[in-house]
């Protein structure tokens, strides 16, 4: 069977998971009676929920007689590891823009690790169905994005599918009324534009796992191309590591894919893409060869973590109350779990009850917490921290390229608030009603914006940022919250009369009825200090009535706190508490009196 290798690639919500949908199902991949769920590619939870990929996922479909093996990659940036690395296992891309968004930040990074990697795109035009769909002037943008990443002639001369994937429908040309309910004018392009990969059987075997995962029952599984050669279950095999030693091993399973299975097979030749377990520490980037014949292939490279946050044994009053997993060795174990397959994390112990943890960014460590709540663990998260690097001498941080859009009136606002962050301006552009700023940022200038930028856009601004480089540090102080918080100074039950009195003096995060402790934040203060607050005092009953009749209480909605939210919230002197039920910040010194002592410490040494 003739094979053909791609990788589909895209910004995050233009639609290349729904693609692979109408791909699988007009391929004839899935039985008539087989039950396909719409995204059917993301299959972890919280992908469904927000809307993401967040895992590399290979899929195989057969399509005359050829087997197109196509896989479905992360469109944020914080997992740009993946799609780097996945460049190295195949031969060309299908680059799905947005036909009325147009070219957007990640969209340029997977397309510059893809167009460095030196393969041909095919673009995908979708969302053609949209009413303000502008897909001329969209082509233009990546003409101009292919030129500016340096591309040869070839990758310039590309060419485009109109499609509206939600609806499965496709055409050659712009015009609506020819979009037809086919997927062949994509499969056909995939086939005929698409080289081959290399087909060399009769050399020695050369394969290199380009990605991780794990099962309980075979261990880590290194999943990649075969570069040459073939490979077959039970035979032995030499692993150059990566400092050039040579571990033996017998190959224990092969898995192929077919649709949404992962399926065992005997054996696997050149071009094949799949996983294969037997070595238990097999690391991304090695080369299994044939026994005598030892061949590396070069290394791939990793992306750096950027961000390190430190994971702890749940400290609060409350701990043990609502979570299975509490303790230091259950945690230690999942994170430990968690770096087998995700090779951009980090785990390094801090003392006997907390770990440092670094990852590529904020999302894809609050994926790892969230992921941990649902399974029942009850941990304690500080601040995200960018990481500092030292290069040529020079202590330097990482930077962002952010791309904003906001309706005109926010512009002075959004301008101010990342000048404030130590935002630099690169340019800026006018559109019918909205303004779209481009700027360099530090990473640490962008934790805690987003929320502080849906506010001043009214939620109709777009942000999207991915990492740039790494420059010398600013001397700014940039990433700290302006206003201080309320803070619980007793244990007990919040009460709608002392909730009530406090109202005018900030933001309360907690409803009546809700269980706190001293050193829980249980608001925001409208000042820039730290004020200690009696949530649980209740109204003194005395059997003498009041002139006038009783007045019901009648609250402000309390603020609702996301697990993201809380992270970009919190300052360095400040925890978020994460359990299976709940979400709440707190003072890292609980005591009220402890903690002025602390506090008036650190100011007179400032």
């Amino acid at each position: 069977m003739k094979k053909r290798n791609i990788a589909i690639i895209a910004h995050v919500d233009h639609g290349k998971t729904t693609l692979v949908d109408q791909l699988l199902k007009a391929s004839g991949t899935f039985r008539d009676n087989e039950q396909v769920d719409e995204r059917a590619m993301d299959s972890n939870d919280i992908e469904r929920e927000r809307g993401i990929t967040i895992l590399a996922k290979p899929t195989a479909i057969n399509y005359k007689d050829y087997r197109i093996n196509i896989l479905d990659t992360p469109g944020h940036a914080d997992f740009g590891g993946e799609v780097e690395r996945i460049m190295h296992m195949v031969d060309g891309v299908l680059l799905v823009v947005d036909a009325y968004e147009g070219v957007m930040p990640q969209t340029k990074f997977v397309l510059k690790k893809a167009m460095e990697a030196g393969l041909k795109p095919i673009v995908i035009m979708n969302k053609i169905d949209k009413p303000s769909a502008r897909p001329k002037e969209v082509i233009d943008e990546i003409l101009e994005l292919l030129i500016e990443l340096g591309c040869n002639e070839e990758q310039l001369d590309f060419p485009v599918v109109y499609t509206s994937a939600i609806n499965g429908t496709s055409s050659l040309n712009d015009d609506i009324m020819t979009q037809e309910h086919t997927m062949d004018p994509i499969f056909d392009l995939i086939i005929n534009e698409i080289p081959e990969p290399n087909m060399d059987e009769e050399s020695p075997l050369q394969f290199q796992p380009a990605l991780l995962d794990y099962n309980d029952y075979v261990g880590r599984i290194g999943v990649g191309r075969v570069a040459r050669g073939k490979i077959k279950v039970n035979e032995m095999v030499s692993c150059v590591r990566l400092d050039g030693t040579i571990k033996k091993f017998r190959i224990q399973k092969i898995y192929g894919y077919l649709g949404l299975k992962r399926i065992e097979v005997q054996e696997a030749t050149a071009g094949d893409i799949i996983a294969i377990s037997g070595l238990p520490d097999l690391e991304v980037g090695e080369t299994i060869c044939t026994e005598g014949k030892e061949e590396a292939l070069p290394h791939l490279r990793i992306d750096e973590p950027t961000l390190q946050m430190t994971f702890g044994v749940n400290s609060s009053p409350f701990s043990g109350k609502e979570g299975k997993f509490v303790t230091a060795s259950k945690i230690e174990e999942r994170l430990y779990k968690q770096a087998e397959s995700d090779v951009s994390l980090k785990i390094k112990p801090n003392d006997a009850e907390s770990w440092i943890v670094s990852g590529r960014g904020e999302l894809h460590l609050s994926i790892l917490i969230e992921n941990m709540r649902r399974e029942g663990y009850e941990l304690e998260v500080s601040k995200p921290e960018v990481i500092l690097k030292e290069v040529n001498g020079v202590i330097c941080e990482p930077y962002e390229d952010v791309q904003v859009e906001t309706p005109e009136e926010n512009v002075g606002a959004v301008i101010e608030a990342l000048g404030r962050r130590g935002g630099n301006l690169e340019s800026m552009d006018n559109l019918p009603g909205i303004v779209k700023l481009n700027y360099t940022v530090p990473s640490r200038g962008l934790i805690g914006f987003t929320t502080d930028f849906m506010t001043m856009t009214k939620g109709y601004g777009i942000l999207n940022h991915t990492f740039k480089e790494y420059l010398p540090k600013a001397d700014a102080q940039v990433g700290e919250r302006s206003l201080g918080v309320l803070v619980s100074m007793e244990n007990g039950k919040t009460t709608a009369y002392a909730l009530g009195a406090l109202e005018e003096r900030g933001t309360m995060f907690v409803e009546p009825g809700v269980e706190v402790y001293e050193g829980m934040i249980v608001g925001e203060n409208n000042r820039e200090n730290d004020l200690a607050v009696n949530v649980v005092k209740g109204k003194n009953l005395t059997n003498t009535r009041s002139a006038g009749k009783d007045h019901t209480v009648v609250l402000k909605k309390a603020r609702a706190i996301t697990l993201e939210y809380a992270l970009e919230y919190i300052n360095t002197d400040e925890l978020v508490e994460v359990t299976p039920l709940n979400f709440r910040m707190r003072k890292k010194i609980l005591n009220t009196e402890e903690r002025k002592k602390f506090d008036a410490k650190v100011k007179n040494n400032n």
